[in-house]
């Protein structure tokens, strides 16, 4: 199984939201952050919107 399926469809822990906002907070860009949470660009940028979260750079 590759580092990009490890977490597949698995719900977001509540660290992982809290790790989501510091580094969007900071103005990381989407494909850092997912990459330092190993989720999905997709799967990182979903969670963002569903918790009102905006990463400011999308690539």
């Amino acid at each position: 199984m590759s580092d990009k399926t490890a977490k597949h469809k698995q719900p977001w822990k509540p660290e992982e939201l809290q790790r989501l906002r510091s580094l969007a907070g900071k103005g990381k860009g989407l494909k850092e952050i997912a990459k330092a949470l190993n989720r999905t660009e997709e799967s990182t940028k979903e969670a963002a919107k569903q918790h009102g979260m905006e990463i400011k750079k999308l690539r």
